[in-house]
Formats: C-alpha cells, structure tokens, sequence
C-alpha cells in the first residue's frame, strides 16, 4: 500500500517544448500540452538516485515500488491533495451537473458548450461528494498552471555568449504558483533534496511525506470494488501494439458501460539501460519503457457484476504482459 506522498516543487520553470503543434493562436508549440510529469518520470528518479545513494536495494525497487499520479497539493493544505474529478461530475464556475444512466446511456442536463470551463480537479476528501456539494464546499479547481512563452539563448560552443544570427529561440515552459506542489503516491520514501526532474532536466526541490494510515486515500484503495470505479490516475488496459479501454482478463467482470475518451499512448514504467556496463539487475532500470495504450484519469466504469476486490488486490495477469521492458 501507498505509505509516502512526495511532493515536488519546481524551482523556476518546467518542461519547456518547442515542437508539438502549431497554430494562430499558439506559435510557439506545446508539445501537445502534456503536463504534470507522468508518474513513470518519479520512479525513474528513484531508480537513478538509488545507483548513487543505495537507500534501499535495487531489487526490493524492482519488484515493490508503485507510484502514482500526477496530482497537486497546495502549501497550506499538504494532506488533502487535488485528484481528477470523475467525469461523471461536472462542476463549472457557475453550474454543476453529473451524468446518470437511465435504459442504459449515460446522459447529463448541460450542453457541450455549457461546461467548457468545467474544473477538473478535486480535493481528496471530497471524494464521496456530489457535484453540487463539491461547489458548495469549494472543493473543486483548474489546473493551478500556466503555459508561458519563454525567449532562450543558443550560446557560442567557446564561450558564453549568444550567436549573433538566430541566437535566441522561443520556448513553452509551465510555472506553478509557489504555494503549489506537484504530488504523487508512493510505496518508498525519496530522499529530501534538489533533483534534476523531467524530460527537460529541471531543478527541483522534493520532500516525502509518511502517509497516516487513516488519510482518506488509503481507506479508498482498501475499500472493496462493487459495480462502479472511477480512475484517478491513467489506466494501461492495452499494450504498445494494441488499444484497450477495459481489461481483457477473462476474469475481470465486462464493462456494462464506460464513460472515457480513446486511450492514448502512455509511458508508465522504466525499461533498459543503454549501458553494457551495468550490471543486470541496473540494466532493467534505466531509460523509460515502451509507451502502452491508456484511457485517462477521470474515465467511469459500471460492471456487469460487483468486482468484490480492493485496488491493491487486483491480480497482476489482469494488466497486459507484453514487452514489459
């Protein structure tokens, strides 16, 4: 079970881009706007500090190291970090509504156009809430984030000076608000420290918080599954080949109805190292893995019949095998 929240804040800017898309309203690229760091970018982290600071044993992170998110937490408020809202809530900046099954279709009061502004966040604690008594209680937010234009220097290779033709290009980062931290699940705790984190290699500054055993998320994830689950995080159903929006186990219980977009690729684990140096067991724990089909956080699922199974019981042959490094 989850015993650490670690929480990451950026000192300075993250993730810049200068390549995904281009359009009128954006010049610069966003590379398809994919922000926070996927939980797969932590536990990468974790293993290449291990090589350098050995504060537990290599295998023992092979084989019980579990991390999720992304979610965010703010300053004044550690504990009660923000998840995705199930989409069967909508809670907008001024109304709120939720998605019922009725013959068998999902259907909602608002339009399309109503809920564009819907916020897509919540607090933990409100999970069991409505709609309306997660506007009530402010419960709900925006992504605290913004995508900022940044000017960057492409200095001489012999000295520290910008080219004098084309010496400065632009550039997408993200910046937080100080009072915000990145938060994410673990089963081990990361050292205290400034860390370089991201595609991008930012400097960032993380502490691992102990998880009490009655926090609101570990009673969730101990509860047992009946007929309905919403996802916080995203769900690798699929592999790297094929497109999956619900198990394929015969096992698992057939969906009677979904609520999720198309799953996109998705990096969730480690995979090999370049290095021939390494030693076998550092050989499975260096660069990320393959990317696999995933449906996103906030999908809805009703069974056909209850699951009867906490989140941390599910058999591992239930998730995809293939290519696994």
């Amino acid at each position: 079970m989850f015993k650490y929240l670690i929480l990451i804040q950026p000192l300075g800017f993250m993730y810049g881009s200068s390549g995904g898309f281009l359009s009128p309203e954006n010049l610069v690229g966003r590379s398809r706007a994919k922000f926070p760091p996927d939980a797969a970018t932590l536990s990468g982290l974790f293993f290449s500090t291990n090589k350098v600071q050995s504060f537990t044993t290599h295998e023992d992170l092979n084989q019980e190291l579990h991390v999720a998110g992304p979610f965010w937490t703010l300053e004044n408020n550690l504990m009660n970090f923000y998840v995705p809202i199930p989409r069967t809530k909508l809670v907008t900046q001024k109304e709120v509504d939720e998605w019922t099954i009725k013959d068998g279709q999902w259907e909602r009061k608002l339009r399309e156009e109503d809920f564009k502004d819907s916020l897509t966040w919540q607090r933990v604690n409100s999970w069991d809430y409505s709609a309306k008594e997660i506007k009530i209680n402010e419960s709900a937010a925006p992504s605290p984030w913004k995508f900022v234009s940044i000017l960057h220097p492409k200095m001489k290779l012999e000295e520290r000076h910008v080219k004098a033709e084309d010496g400065l290009f632009l550039e997408y980062a993200v910046q937080l608000p100080d009072d915000v931290y990145l938060a994410y699940l673990s089963t081990h705790e990361l050292p205290e420290g400034w860390y370089r984190f991201g595609g991008e290699n930012h400097v960032v500054e993380i502490k691992s918080i102990k998880l009490p055993e009655k926090h609101p998320i570990i009673e969730r994830l101990k509860d047992p599954i009946e007929q309905a689950f919403a996802l916080i995080t995203p769900a690798v159903w699929g592999s790297n080949r094929l497109s999956y929006r619900h198990p394929q186990h015969p096992d698992f219980p057939a969906s009677q109805l979904m609520l999720t977009d198309k799953a996109i690729p998705f990096r969730y684990r480690r995979g090999a190292s370049d290095n021939p140096q390494d030693s076998k067991e550092y050989r499975v724990g260096g660069q990320l893995g393959r990317g696999r089909y995933a449906v996103g956080a906030g999908s809805v699922y009703v069974l056909e019949k209850p699951l009867k199974k906490s989140w941390w019981d599910w058999p591992e042959e239930w998730f995809p095998q293939e290519d696994l490094v």
